[in-house]
Order: C-alpha cells, then structure tokens, then sequence
C-alpha cells in the first residue's frame, strides 16, 4: 500500500512505522540511508556557504544581524576551548565550532512538520520513505563520534609523544607491573570505546525520543495538534542547542584529557 495515495489512510502503527523508515539503497551492513547521507550533506554545505559569505562580507564597522550572531557564536565556542583545552588551540575551537553548528542545524530539522518534508520528495521525486533528521539516525552521531575517537589517540599521541601515549595505555591505572599491561590496555580500549558510544547514543537518544513525539502528536486530529505540538516545539528549542553543546563541550573535555592527563 502506499502511504500517501492510500485512500482509507494509515492506521496509526503504520503511520509511526512510515515515518521511521529510511530512504536507503542496499541490505544488511551494506544499507546506505540516503535522506541522512543527503540531508547531513547539505546541512554541512549551508553551514560552510553561511560562514564564507559572512567572513567574506565582514565588516570592522556596525554589523549585521547575520554577522552579529555569527561574532557571537564563535566567541561563545572560542571561550568555551578557551576556559577548558589549554594546549594549542588554532585546530581545537574551529572543530568545536564545526561541531556544535552542524549538529545543531541536524537537530533544528526536527522542528519542521514531520509530513511536510516527506509529502514533498513524494510529489517531486516519487520518493515514498523520508526522514530528515540526520541526528535521529544512529549512523550519524557515531559517525562524529568516532571521528572524535581517533582525535583523541591523535591528540595523546601530540601531547605525550607515541612512547608516552603508549606507555599510559599500559601502565594506567593499575601500575607499571608487567603483569598488569593487559589488564590496563584492556581497560584503557574500553574507555576509549565508551566514550564514543555514550557521545553517540546520548544524542542520538533525546532526538530520536523528540523524533517519536512528534510522530505521535501527529495522529491526533488536525484542529488540536497545534497544542501539545506547540508546546513540545517549545520545549525542544532547548533540546536544539543543548544537546549541540553537549556533543561539543564533551569533545573538548575528551580532548583536554588526552592530550594533557599524566
């Protein structure tokens, strides 16, 4: 059955079951969910067009609105690696800033009407499955998790040398005791390895539960949508940017501990 030319409609589970399924080509471990590959694309493209088009504009005189938030974000993240990383910075505060920008605008995507999007690349392109929350898919924020993972053995390799970042991974914290190396390099994996996985899963938790909400509110009558919705656009306005901060802020934390811990 088709979901938008179904003349009966759906009922409500295959409405929510529609509404989480992915545009995606290929099967098992070769699945490409391409409405996440696309959307994080193009997110990431506006993100870097905006930022071009007001460094290239930017004027020493009064600014404009776009300029003046864009001053103020970037102090506002400068600050942020200032106050917490205390090793050189020239890489640091613009990863942050790519951080909670890009990953703010993926979670901004769940404030748009859940069928507006979907409807769209239905009539346009005959696209049936859509879902345009890059952040609400777990392969993206573990994508820009593991990224971090491997910034993090690059920046302890930086700060203690191979030698040094080696011989923390075997010696900590149980000792330097030859006996102790395995059970403190397995230790040292796991904690790398968990500090991905709660980066990734804390963000793609609260969007994914904002995702279902939404969903949810969705199957009530038209006429009073509008309250509960509105009401959880509201409060997910603070999800929005938390959750961006967060995903930054603990990038920083994780960086600051490899690359200056003893």
């Amino acid at each position: 059955m088709n979901f938008f030319s179904a003349a009966s409609g759906p009922t409500p589970s295959e409405y929510v079951l529609h509404h989480l399924e992915h545009f995606k080509i290929g099967e098992g471990i070769w699945t490409l969910h391409l409405d996440t590959m696309f959307f994080s694309i193009v997110l990431g493209a506006l993100m870097i067009w905006v930022m071009w088009s007001v460094a290239r504009r930017a004027t020493s005189g009064v600014p404009g609105t776009l300029q003046g938030f864009i001053e103020v974000l970037f102090e506002f993240v400068d600050n942020s690696v200032k106050e917490t990383f205390h090793g050189p910075r020239q890489f640091v505060a613009p990863l942050a800033l790519t951080i909670f920008t890009w990953v703010l605008l993926w979670n901004t995507m769940d404030l748009i009407p859940v069928d507006y999007l979907g409807l769209i690349a239905y009539k346009l392109f005959g696209i049936e499955y859509l879902r345009a929350v890059p952040s609400a898919e777990v392969n993206a924020p573990f994508a820009l998790s593991l990224s971090v993972l491997v910034l993090i053995v690059i920046y302890g390799i930086k700060g203690h040398g191979l030698g040094g970042y080696s011989k923390g991974l075997l010696t900590a914290p149980f000792g330097k005791n030859p006996l102790l190396w395995i059970p403190n390099l397995l230790l040292n994996i796991v904690e790398l390895i968990s500090k991905a996985v709660s980066l990734a899963l804390r963000l793609f938790g609260n969007l994914y539960a904002a995702e279902i909400i939404f969903v949810l509110i969705a199957l009530l009558p038209w006429w009073i949508q509008f309250i509960p919705g509105g009401m959880w656009a509201v409060f997910h306005l603070l999800v929005v940017p938390l959750q961006a901060f967060i995903f930054m802020i603990l990038t920083i934390v994780y960086l600051t501990l490899a690359y200056e811990e003893h």
